[in-house]
């Protein structure tokens, strides 16, 4: 099972970046799927979350409304749309296969890629 996150980058304040995740080694169309960020220091936060087969969404508060999870079963992919890009989103940001649990709880996943890192700075 392998995820390969990628998109990270350096971005000012109020832009936008677009965060992509191949999945590989798992069907991944049977799975619900998520993104966790840790910000330097700081514990591991959940993010978002979009679950299989109805494709309901679920965002953290501090990203609601800015932040967009989608996927391309197809594809095998998972994206992050995030928009409106503050400071305190500065983190690496990892995508991650559901396993069980509460959506809302970054422990809930267990598998993870290795992340990218998002910067966003003036």
């Amino acid at each position: 099972v392998q995820l390969q996150a990628s998109g990270g980058g350096l971005v000012q304040p109020g832009g936008s970046l677009t965060l992509s995740c191949t999945a590989s080694g798992f069907d991944f169309s049977r799975f619900s799927m998520g993104w966790v960020r840790q910000a330097p220091g700081k514990e591991f936060e959940w993010v978002s979350a979009i679950v299989t087969g109805h494709g309901t969404t679920y965002y953290a508060d501090s990203v609601k409304g800015r932040f967009t999870i989608s996927r391309d079963n197809a594809k095998s992919t998972l994206y992050l749309q995030m928009n409106g890009l503050k400071p305190d989103d500065t983190a690496r940001y990892y995508c991650a296969k559901y396993d069980r649990g509460p959506y809302h709880e970054w422990d809930s996943y267990n598998t993870w890629g290795q992340g990218t890192l998002v910067t966003v700075s003036s």
